[in-house]
């Protein structure tokens, strides 16, 4: 590969990574053509950005890109395929089913989601119980109803009580 069309991969990738938080570094160099097109459609769906990267093009990127990646550099070898997203457990998700139907791949080499590093295929349990921004702010908004919900249940059943005894009260003295 010529000089001026590594730097233009080398601007893709980091444009890539600059645009997408979280990213999943995976290995699919197994998968015939048939599960690889199979895992792309999947990937476009869940709004994933699958690319075959070359490690080292990958490496210098991540060298050059502000924050601390060194973690991830064992997980560059062999042939090394860059899942990226927005929401940190949809590609953890997405292997997790693929790994059912295939036992061996898509195999996980390493995560970097919300600012942490994830290394070994045993890891993606854990990934997939990372909750998404959305996910989160559903919690907080259900917590925050919750005790709002238990008031105003309080009120209205100690209201229809209140109504009911009045009732009871101003037929007895009539």
């Amino acid at each position: 590969m010529k000089k001026e069309d590594k730097a233009v991969v080398i601007e893709q990738i980091a444009a890539t990574l600059a645009e997408y938080p979280n990213f999943y570094l995976v290995e699919t160099a197994g998968l015939n053509a048939e599960r690889t097109s199979e895992l792309r459609r999947a990937c476009f769906k869940a709004g994933i950005k699958l690319m075959v990267v070359k490690n080292t093009l990958l490496h210098k990127v991540l060298e050059e890109k502000e924050g601390d990646y060194s973690e991830l550099y064992p997980a560059l070898k062999e042939s090394t395929s860059l899942m990226c997203t927005t929401v940190a457990n949809a590609p953890a998700k997405l292997l997790k089913d693929f790994v059912k139907k295939d036992e061996k791949l898509p195999l996980l080499k390493a995560a970097y989601v919300e600012e942490t590093v994830y290394f070994g295929a045993d890891q993606l349990n854990n990934l997939c119980a990372i909750k998404s921004k959305n996910e989160l702010i559903a919690d907080v908004v259900a917590l925050l109803q919750s005790p709002a919900k238990n008031v105003v249940s309080a009120l209205t059943s100690g209201g229809t009580k209140l109504h009911g005894i009045l009732e009871t009260l101003s037929k007895k003295e009539a």
